[in-house]
Formats: C-alpha cells, sequence, structure tokens
C-alpha cells in the first residue's frame, strides 16, 4: 500500500471513528445535549480534529443519516429476488417497520429530526439525495404493482406517497410513545396490526 492510500484509508477510519463515537453519544445523551467537545473526548482526539472532517453538528447529523438510509437500503436490497409485485411491497413495509422501531434514534434521525436538512441548505443542496433514492425504491414497486393490474384508477405519485406515509405515521407514532394509553394492543404489536389492516384495504384496491 502506498503512501497516499495509506493516508486516505487513515483519514476514512478517523472519520468512521468520529461518527461511531457521535450515534453512541447521540443515543445515550439525547442530539441537543451532545457536542462536538463531548463527541471529541469521547474518541480521544482534539476539537480541531473533529472540525477537520466536519463543519458542524449538523454535518455529522446528517453523515449518520446517511447512514442510516444506507442500511435501510441494504435491507431492501434482498427484495429483488420476490417476483410478485404484491409480495415485493407488503415486504418492503413490514422491513421499513422493523428497522423504524428497532433503530428508533436513527429513523428519528432520518425522519423527524431537522439537523439533516438544515446542514443540506447550509451548504446549498437542494436535493435531498436519500429520501429520493428510498422514495423511487418504493415508487418504482408500486409502478409494478399498478403494471400488474393492481390499484386501478389510482395514480402513482399521490399513491406512493400516501403508502409510505401511512406507515411511517404509525412507525412515528409508537417511536415517540404517542400509541400507549390510546390503543388497547401493546405496542409494537399495534403497529404490526394496524400494517395488516393498512395492506388488506390497499390489497382490494
Amino acid at each position: 500500500m502506498g503512501t497516499a492510500e495509506r493516508k486516505a484509508k487513515e483519514k476514512e477510519e478517523l472519520r468512521s471513528l468520529i461518527l461511531e463515537g457521535a450515534r453512541k453519544l447521540f443515543v445515550q445523551k439525547g442530539i441537543e445535549q451532545t457536542t462536538i467537545r463531548n463527541i471529541a473526548d469521547a474518541i480521544d482526539y482534539s476539537v480541531g480534529t473533529v472540525y477537520v472532517y466536519f463543519k458542524d453538528k449538523n454535518a455529522i447529523l446528517h453523515a449518520l443519516h446517511s447512514q442510516g438510509f444506507q442500511e435501510l437500503g441494504q435491507q431492501f436490497a434482498v427484495l429483488t429476488s420476490v417476483a410478485d409485485p404484491m409480495e415485493r411491497l407488503r415486504a418492503m413495509g413490514r422491513i421499513y417497520i422493523r428497522f423504524a422501531l428497532e433503530n428508533r434514534d436513527m429513523y428519528e434521525l432520518m425522519f423527524v429530526t431537522k439537523a439533516p436538512m438544515n446542514y443540506l441548505h447550509s451548504v446549498e443542496e437542494e436535493e435531498w439525495t436519500e429520501g429520493t433514492t428510498a422514495f423511487n425504491a418504493l415508487r418504482m414497486t408500486v409502478r409494478d404493482c399498478i403494471g400488474a393490474g393492481h390499484f386501478a384508477g389510482h395514480q402513482l405519485e399521490p399513491l406512493t406517497f400516501l403508502i409510505w406515509s401511512a406507515v411511517h405515521g404509525m412507525c412515528s407514532l409508537e417511536i415517540s410513545e404517542r400509541i400507549k394509553g390510546v390503543v388497547k394492543e401493546e405496542a409494537p404489536s399495534a403497529v404490526a396490526l394496524a400494517f395488516d389492516e393498512f395492506w388488506m384495504m390497499l390489497a382490494r384496491l
């Protein structure tokens, strides 16, 4: 390995170390209570070193939220072998719910916390690439369902947004602990049962 390759590897390893330390602190202390100083102390590096890699905390949050989308995308990738588009769509919903409920802090960072979007605005980047990629994966599956004769009379774009919004709402209500005391079933069973009901409605379209 040459000098340039070794330096590039070391740089990437340090960047990953910063993100790993930040992720742990966000879970332990919460996003608002975590500072660049906390992150630097946690990984035994100087504050200046962290700033070499990330301009501010929002940049770190954006990088972490991008990691979350990569992880979700990897889980969706296993569905490429599912030929039946309706079965693929159903499985996609279940994977999405499982990911959200097993990675609650990450899910909130990906879809609720404003910091990653604030970072995009600060660097004058208008497109939310990670969100667009995830939405397109869902859109293509819904398109395949329509092509197979399902969802007659419905429009692709608004129907895709409706499906995402409904499943996202179920996950968000559970993660924010808004289900407790309102729905009789114990969460996360309430989310799973609600998805089954939602799916029965979709299957009839």
